[in-house]
């Protein structure tokens, strides 16, 4: 099953990974493979790396995308790149979701302070992570995502 947006019901719904831990990508691809969500998903492994991908440096970012941000990455954290997402504002609009380890209530006030969408412990992944990623097919099925300004990078439109 792939899913799209409810606004965009005929482009699947892009899902953009930062996360620098393979095995941590893997487990989340595999959540995702056992939910039978079949969205395209394109991983970047720090913060710098999404940058460059969502402001088109090398090749057109998707029109319509949700993040699923680590916290602890090596070049730019991922509260750093949320930041950085925030300001740009042909990106701010973004739908993001931090995965962690952090227990951090620093690390946790600072995520929400960026308005992520959520904050999720990666200790809850498995079966709880399933639930999280079935959690998120309903989520996109039911919101209306905002629509982005024209990327600077390409002239397309974004979400």
């Amino acid at each position: 099953m792939t899913i799209s947006a409810r606004n965009h019901a005929h482009s699947p719904l892009n899902i953009i990974l930062v996360e620098d831990d393979d095995g941590d990508a893997k487990a989340i691809r595999r959540a995702f493979e056992k939910a039978r969500i079949a969205n395209p998903v394109r991983r970047c492994v720090d913060g710098v790396e999404a940058l460059d991908f969502l402001r088109g440096k090398h090749e057109a970012p998707p029109s319509n995308y949700v993040m699923l941000v680590d916290v602890n990455m090596p070049r730019m954290s991922g509260l750093e790149l949320v930041r950085e997402v925030r300001r740009d504002p042909d990106l701010r609009k973004a739908i993001i979701f931090m995965l962690t380890t952090s227990r951090d209530d620093r690390d946790l006030d600072a995520a929400y302070r960026e308005n992520v969408a959520g904050y999720v412990l990666k200790q809850n992944a498995g079966r709880d992570f399933i639930d999280l990623i079935t959690t998120l097919d309903h989520y996109w099925r039911v919101v209306e995502l905002p629509q982005m300004s024209r990327s600077r990078a390409t002239g397309q439109s974004g979400i």
